[in-house]
């Protein structure tokens, strides 16, 4: 079982390279607090309109120190447009009083990183993927939804495991890549209500294809 797991993990990253061979992070950022800000932001989200209210945001806050000294309500103003904005304007400044009172970088440190206020796994995983190069799969909802049809989760397993039972049949040094990879293949392939089963490549080995 294992065997044939690793098999079908092969064939998948094999056939989302050639789906996707430049998939990467959509989010634009410069600075390190910049990134995190917008991971934070994208909860909920499309990065299409997290981008869109992002450099308004990021010219009035170059860093940490600036969100912490933030008006009460500023930064609600500028991402008004973005959903729980109320709930993300405020851990990002709870989140960044933390960073700026421990010198304003932010650490390699995931642990550090989930006792932030807003950041979850999933969000320490790409924060820590993305600018530190550190091996990760974040499972947002795209990839959970793609590791369940693709029969590497059961239905409606949670993030967390989602994550292992990834890491399992992955080598590490794709983890990253996969990541995005299969963020693109739910975000603009696999989605929710209407996946492109008709040319889908993986429809053989799909749990629910819809043909």
């Amino acid at each position: 079982m294992a065997e044939k797991m690793i098999e079908r993990a092969e064939h998948v990253y094999r056939e989302l390279g050639r789906l996707f061979p430049e998939a990467k992070c959509e989010l634009r950022y410069v600075r390190q607090i910049d990134l995190l800000v917008a991971v934070m932001l994208s909860a909920q989200t499309t990065d299409a309109a997290v981008n869109a209210a992002t450099p308004a945001l990021f010219a009035m806050y170059p860093d940490a120190a600036a969100y912490a000294a933030a008006p009460e309500g500023k930064i609600e103003e500028t991402i008004r447009h973005l959903g729980l904005f109320r709930a993300k304007a405020k851990n990002i400044r709870a989140a960044a009083t933390i960073i700026a009172l421990d010198g304003g970088v932010i650490p390699n440190n995931q642990d550090y990183l989930e006792r932030l206020p807003g950041v979850g796994r999933k969000t320490a995983n790409v924060f820590l993927s993305e600018w530190y190069h550190v091996p990760r799969i974040a499972v947002d909802t795209h990839v959970g939804r793609v590791a369940y049809r693709l029969g590497f989760a059961p239905k409606g397993d949670d993030p967390a495991k989602t994550e292992r039972r990834l890491m399992e049949v992955f080598p590490a040094e794709r983890w990253s890549d996969l990541h995005h990879k299969m963020i693109f293949f739910g975000r603009y392939f696999c989605t929710a209500r209407k996946p492109s089963c008709g040319i889908c490549p993986f429809v053989g080995c799909c749990v629910e294809p819809r043909l």
